[in-house]
């Protein structure tokens, strides 16, 4: 596992900003390739030759700084350096793009499965919540997808509805006594009563252009898109209001899953290492805390043709574990996680 982090790709994206007539280029000394919060930022001009300047003016976002920045706690992934030089009565503007990473590498955790139970191995698993005793899931490919609700012990199914034929079902999270049930390509989501699975309202995406996995923190929905963005929701309208950008010490971490809030942190599968492994995400700014090694579960389950990856990570607060499954998993798991 540690030697798959370290071959991460990681990148500092410098993409400048004015055209080719711009006789100015900004300059970004920093003192690693891998930029991160508390690193000082050294910014200067270089000019033409001939080409004078009276006065430059820097900013972060925006936001006016000086020509050595040191960079405060905030939200990782891209920002924009800009300058505005002044100079004969006239202004220009040059800018680049930063990427911002995580200050340290993430903890690595290990699982100790306390329980195996009966899993549906039709179930395609998207989404996987528990509420109370009660543990609800939703289920993907087009013609097969659904919403159910289900005994986690048993694996039977207590209430179920069946998508239309057209959407293919993602994550979902149960807020406020409802379920919110995403899709995949279709732009469209759809909110249940969660008594009778019955179907109020649906809204529709805007910059995010897809639909894969789901939580909340108790007042705000989480939503992944397979990039390395967490959207975060309005729950009443469905509206994007914000997005963190998740990131470890060394690249973008993308093609985040299935979702699950604990404790404050955002539990999330993720196709990244091509194995069976979630990671940890600090929602304040998008830094990947942990990765959670889940290899060897796979075996463990009935090797039918149809068996596909580890996605769904549910955590039952009473018993204090948590419960993955995956696409087409005959077994749900309890676990406890430890670090290695």
């Amino acid at each position: 596992m540690k030697n798959l982090l370290l071959s991460l790709p990681l990148l500092l994206l410098l993409k400048c900003g004015g055209g080719p007539a711009n006789p100015y280029r900004l300059k970004i000394d920093t003192p690693k390739k891998q930029f991160t919060v508390g690193n000082t930022l050294k910014l200067e001009i270089d000019a033409k030759k001939d080409q004078p300047i009276d006065s430059i003016q820097y900013f972060w976002d925006g936001t006016p700084i000086d020509a050595s920045y040191t960079v405060a706690e905030q939200k990782l992934g891209s920002h924009r350096v800009s300058a505005w030089v002044y100079a004969a009565g006239s202004s220009t503007e040059v800018s680049k793009t930063l990427q911002l990473y995580a200050a340290s590498p993430p903890a690595l955790y290990t699982y100790t499965i306390l329980n195996e139970f009966p899993h549906d191995p039709t179930a395609y698993t998207q989404g996987l919540e528990f509420e109370g005793e009660d543990l609800y899931e939703s289920t993907g490919l087009r013609g097969q997808s659904t919403l159910r609700r289900l005994n986690y012990s048993t694996g039977e199914i207590q209430q179920q509805v069946a998508l239309n034929a057209v959407y293919f079902g993602e994550g979902l999270t149960l807020l406020n006594d409802q379920i919110y049930q995403l899709t995949w390509q279709e732009n469209l989501a759809f909110v249940y009563d969660k008594a009778g699975m019955k179907t109020l309202r649906s809204f529709a995406y805007q910059d995010s252009k897809e639909g894969w996995g789901l939580c909340n923190d108790g007042n705000r929905l989480y939503k992944s898109d397979g990039s390395n963005a967490l959207w975060i929701l309005d729950p009443a309208t469905g509206q994007e209001i914000d997005k963190i950008e998740v990131m470890t010490h060394k690249a973008a971490l993308n093609k985040l899953n299935e979702l699950e809030w604990v404790d404050g942190k955002i539990y999330a599968n993720t196709y990244q290492f091509n194995k069976e492994v979630a990671v940890i995400i600090n929602p304040q700014n998008g830094a990947v805390e942990g990765v959670i090694d889940f290899s060897g579960l796979k075996e463990r389950v009935d090797q039918i043709p149809t068996l596909n990856v580890l996605n769904g990570i549910a955590y039952h607060p009473g018993r204090q574990s948590f419960f993955v499954t995956g696409k087409n998993w005959s077994k749900l798991f309890e676990v406890a996680l430890s670090p290695q």
